[in-house]
Formats: C-alpha cells, structure tokens, sequence
C-alpha cells in the first residue's frame, strides 16, 4: 500500500512540475506560437556611424499600432532564431557579366552565415519565370551545388529547377512571361507565398534579392508583391546591380520593395561594395531584436494596419537612431476555431 502511495505521490509531482515548466514565462517562443493574435516585429536599430545597438531595452522605446500605443510582452534580442532565406537571383541578359561575382559573394555570405544545424536556404533563378533550382534545405552541400547550376538564360533558363506556380491564368488574364524577360514582382510574390510562407515555426524569413530592378513582364504589381511579403512577415534584402555593375539599376524600385518589409537596398559598384553588402546583412540578421504584442484592435478584417516605433529614452533620443522594421502588416482573419 505504501509503495502505491509513493508511486502516485511522485506521478503528483512531476505533472505538476511539467505544468509549471510550461507555463514559465521563460518560454517566450512557446508563447508567440500558439498564440494566435500576436504581432510579431522584427527591430534593427543603428547609430549615425552604421554600428549597430544591441543593448536597447523595452522601456527605451514605445510602439504605436495605426497611432494608438501598444503593450508589449516580448522585447529581446534575437542571436539564434532559424533563418529562412531565399537567394532570388536574375539571370536575365543584363546580368551576364555579374552573374559570376553575385554567386562568389553568395556562397562566402553561405559560408559564414549558414548553420546547418537548423538554418535552411533556397536557390531560385529567375527571368520572365522563378525556378525553384534548390527548395528549401539545411544541406550546404545541395545550396553549393544549386548556386553552381546557376546560369544566365540566353534566352532561355537551362537549369534543373521547376517552374514555381501561383499566379491565376486564364481568360483575360495576363499569360506567363517569356523566358529571357525579367519579373521580379512576379518571383517575389511567388517566393513569399510559396517557398517561404509555408516554412513552419518561429523563424526568420528573409529574400536576398540579386537584380537590376527592371521589371519588365510581371503580371502583378510592385505593391502585390510587397503585399504578398509582408503577409509571409519576409524582409527583402535587396542588391542593386547589372550590366557594368550600377549603371541602369532601378534605385527606386529597390528601395521601395526593400523598406516597406523591413529590410534594406544595397548597390554595390565594385566587387568590395558586393561583398560589404552581404556583410552588413549577415550582421543585421544576427543583430535584431524581437518585439511581440497583442493588438488593442481585435477586429480581424484584412485590412492593413501601421506600425510605427519611437525611441522614448531621451539620451538615446540624441544619438538620433535609425530603426529599421516593416511598417505594417494584414490583420487577416484568423483560422476556423482559433480565438
């Protein structure tokens, strides 16, 4: 009898201790994802010497949904999170000469960026179509390879990888591009929606962008693609160059694609710039803070809703930082029987 006491006595205590091992607040990452109206923010902040500040606390600042302030429960630098990263590469005629540099620079960014363990890549070429030459993996072995399959198309793209869908055909509908043409509002789009979206857990999401910024035969929009970004919570990383390096790159395409997902435009004009680019996004990605909240607006609609962070510190006011993050998202209803 007394053995069977002392067997449901200890059964009492360890449920008990699993209960309260669960319900610890230390477990923030266990929190943002079963909840399921959280906003979830990604925070860069930099000093007026581009270095970047990693000691900023929650209290230093403030964060206003559509101008009205929000709570936050979850401030804290992010070192670790798993990356998700699509290298969206144009391999249109205007990039022939660049192509070799963009991949050498890529592979060394693979090189120091890339853990294995949890990271994971894709390698998608595109023109006037996206291919998914490598889906989404944590083998650098397959991303090496992938890059190393990576041609110019003249016209047309030669490599292995499969046409990525998703765009509606059809009767008075646009077709698809000809190959040898560029839609890079297209193979954003569709690299959002579906190589990226789907990726499960809390994790990074982040396009690196290698194109001159000319668009030519997309059938959707700048703004759907951004659209289709900030939905996926993805921050575009944009490197501005082609033909003879910057000459002819749309600086205001790629700017306008990069800050309104949080992310940033380079455009290197020599192999160093190139380089330095995917240095100062590697640093970023690893320098960012994560700020999480329940929004005061419960109304669930699709409608898009603005985000603004001001520092409120007033010594950190003088240092007049730079705070880079996506300016808004979709308030999109929430999946059947969630509350």
């Amino acid at each position: 009898m007394k053995s069977t006491i002392c067997l449901i006595l200890t059964f009492c205590i360890c449920a008990a201790f699993a209960l309260v091992r669960a319900q610890t607040p230390a477990d923030k990452d266990d929190v943002i994802r079963v909840e399921t109206d959280v906003t979830n923010l990604l925070l860069t902040a930099t000093d007026k010497q581009r270095r970047f500040i990693t000691t900023l606390r929650a209290e230093d600042m403030r964060v206003l949904e559509d101008g009205v302030q929000q709570q936050l429960f979850t401030f804290q630098r992010q070192t670790d999170r798993p990356l998700a990263i699509a290298f969206l590469i144009d391999v249109s005629a205007s990039e022939e000469r660049t192509l070799g540099k963009e991949k050498e620079a890529a592979r060394s960014f693979i090189e120091r960026m890339f853990q294995s363990s949890k990271d994971q890549a894709a390698i998608i070429p595109f023109t006037g179509l996206a291919f998914l030459e490598q889906p989404l993996t944590r083998d650098v072995l397959s991303i090496y390879r992938a890059l190393e399959r990576v041609e110019v198309a003249l016209p047309t793209y030669v490599g292995s990888g499969r046409a990525i869908t998703g765009i509606p055909t059809g009767p008075g509908m646009k077709a698809p591009p000809d190959e040898g043409t560029t839609a890079i509002w297209d193979a954003i789009a569709l690299t959002s929606s579906e190589v990226l979206a789907p990726v499960p857990g809390q994790r990074r999401r982040a396009i690196i962008l290698l194109t001159d910024g000319v668009d030519t035969t997309s059938r959707l929009l700048r703004i759907d693609a951004i659209d289709r970004a900030l939905q996926a919570e993805i921050a575009i990383y944009a490197i501005g160059i082609g033909e003879g390096g910057n000459p002819g790159v749309d600086h205001n395409a790629l700017r306008a694609v990069s800050e309104l997902t949080g992310g940033r435009a380079f455009f290197p004009k020599k192999v160093e710039d190139l380089k330095t680019a995917f240095d100062e996004i590697e640093q970023e990605l690893r320098s960012q803070y994560l700020v999480a909240y329940s929004s005061t607006n419960k109304r669930r609609n699709g409608s898009y809703r603005q985000i603004r962070v001001e520092v409120t510190n007033p010594e950190l006011r003088k240092e007049q930082l730079k705070l880079r993050y996506r300016p808004g998202y979709f308030a999109n209803p929430m999946s059947p029987g969630t509350k």
